[in-house]
């Protein structure tokens, strides 16, 4: 019997011990702390509701229904800065000026040169399509400059970071175009007769084609073998310029996806307003999800995951009435939190405190 109970226990010590060790720990126990703050504080936080959209259709609406459908923004964020860092080892602060330029320039190919249509110039797919390949060639300009001329990622895209949002006012002659057609909101807002936001869907099919692709292609062994050790990497026959500046355009595409389901929320676009701040959201999310913000080894599905969570915290701080100019600094403990837990001081430290608990545990049992 006391043999069985070592084993139990240790077994459960074992599994313990394997579940901290792994990487998607993180966000999880992060989600886990929200949710049991927000049951306890207020368990109406998890309702969700059928309510009735501005268009007649019954939709679904409640905090939760925030979460996944501004999550996904993020999510799909997460997973082009998640390679950028891994590759480079550094962040893009512009991902939120790309996106108003990507925006702008949807709303330049589909009103043409009246800023508020009757009929739309052309169609939407293909006005998302020149979108792809403007945010792809910006993503490719960061890359150039990182990736060739070596310049430090979060210096380099703090030239479009700052321009961004001027280029993105002078694509449309600093106008604030409007569009009528009730399809353009359905990227941003609900496809009639389904109650789930569009952007999630939008989500999962971006999670979908990154499985793939990590999963049938060497871009994820590339990327981490370039963000490990750029010179072996060489020696072993990669490309780490082409695979650095390839990052970038893939976080461009994303960046395209994002700038469509924003600009589709309102059917406008305010240029010094639309997905501000949203670069400092994507490289927490990459952070909360254990991946090092110095590069090489990286998990997709924790980035993803802490996108969310992201989102989860940013409605929680919403729901209990903290001011939109305050949210920052409640990330910015998180952002602290996180750096310090991912440091190799504090880690060899946490990793010695618990073998010494294990072995003062051992010492009891066998006494």
């Amino acid at each position: 019997m006391e043999n069985k109970e070592i084993k139990k226990k240790s077994g459960t010590a074992g599994f313990l011990n394997g579940l901290f060790r792994r990487q998607i720990f993180i966000p999880i126990a992060a989600l886990l702390a929200l949710a049991l703050f927000n049951l306890i504080m207020d368990p109406s936080f998890f309702r969700v509701n059928l309510d009735y959209s501005s268009t007649g259709s019954l939709v679904l609406s409640g905090n939760l229904i925030t979460i996944l459908d501004y999550g996904s923004e993020l999510a799909i964020l997460a997973i082009g800065m998640t390679l950028v860092t891994a590759a480079s080892g550094g962040q893009d602060i512009s991902v939120g000026a790309a996106v108003a330029i990507s925006g702008s320039v949807i709303f330049r190919v589909l009103c043409g040169t009246n800023s508020r249509p009757d009929t739309l110039r052309t169609p939407i797919f293909v006005a998302f399509l020149v979108s792809c390949v403007v945010a792809m060639i910006f993503g490719a300009f960061n890359g150039v400059l990182v990736a060739y001329f070596k310049i430090q990622p979060m210096v380099a895209t703090l030239i479009l970071y700052t321009a961004g949002r001027s280029i993105a006012a002078w694509i449309n002659n600093n106008e604030l175009p409007i569009i009528s057609e009730p399809s353009f909101g359905y990227f941003g807002g609900f496809i009639p007769g389904v109650p789930i936001p569009t952007p999630f869907f939008i989500a999962v099919a971006c999670m979908v084609i990154i499985a793939l692709v990590l999963r049938f292609t060497n871009l994820g062994l590339y990327t981490q073998s370039v963000g490990i050790n750029e010179n072996s990497s060489r020696l072993n026959g990669l490309n780490p310029t082409f695979i650095k500046f390839l990052s970038f355009v893939i976080l461009g595409l994303c960046v395209a996806v994002v700038g469509l389901i924003k600009v589709s929320r309102f059917s406008t676009i305010n240029y010094s307003v639309v997905a501000k701040d949203i670069e400092m959201d994507a490289i927490l999310a990459v952070a909360l999800g254990g991946n090092a913000l110095s590069g090489g080894k990286f998990n997709m599905a924790a980035s993803i995951l802490g996108a969310y969570v992201i989102q989860f915290l940013t409605t929680t701080l919403y729901k209990y009435k903290v001011q939109s100019d305050a949210l920052p600094a409640y990330k910015a403990v998180v952002v602290i939190l996180l750096v310090v837990l991912s440091a190799p001081a504090v880690r060899n430290y946490l990793s010695g405190l618990w073998k010494k608990l294990k072995a003062g545990q051992k010492v009891k049992e066998v006494a």
